[in-house]
């Protein structure tokens, strides 16, 4: 009789260290996969405009230090990144087409899309002008208006069309 209650006693043991195992398993898999939704938007609109945003940043960040130390100027660089920015310029707008996907975008996105599609298109002009210019740039001063004016045209845009974050 005490060989069978030891064994139920052991039963019982490796069933609750299963279970135990089992429960901080799906917690942690729970945590995972909460913490993988705060950290990127789900909609794939959404994500898809920030990515190209973000890019977008990364080349204006590149071409920005270039204004802030002439002496670091590189032509080649400057030639990759203009035509990036240009070329991606046309992307992120079929990307606003769900007025459910707002992401950190404002409602005047969808309410006011005459103007959001002005704004648009001012960049990708801008863009291009700027790729035009950095195409015979030999200095900063050669590509920094037009480099300002990319810079205004972002400004402009998430002025009305991105939600202000502190």
């Amino acid at each position: 009789m005490e060989q069978v209650r030891t064994n139920t006693l052991l039963k019982n043991k490796t069933l609750k260290a299963t279970s135990l195992r089992a429960v901080a398993g799906t917690a942690l898999l729970s945590a995972v996969v909460g913490l993988s939704a705060c950290s990127s938007p789900a909609d794939p609109d959404i994500k898809a405009r920030q990515d190209i945003m973000k890019s977008y940043s990364d080349a204006m960040g590149i071409m920005g230090d270039m204004v802030k130390a002439p002496d670091t100027f590189d032509a080649a660089v400057l030639k990759d990144q203009t035509s990036f920015l240009a070329e991606a310029s046309k992307s992120p707008w079929v990307h606003f087409g769900n007025a459910e996907s707002i992401g950190n975008s404002t409602k005047a996105v969808w309410s006011d899309n005459a103007t959001f599609v002005n704004e648009s298109e001012k960049f990708q002009q801008v863009t291009a002008q700027l790729d035009a210019v950095a195409q015979t740039a030999t200095s900063v001063d050669d590509f920094k208006p037009a480099f300002g004016d990319v810079g205004a045209s972002c400004k402009s845009c998430h002025t009305d069309f991105k939600v202000k974050t502190d």
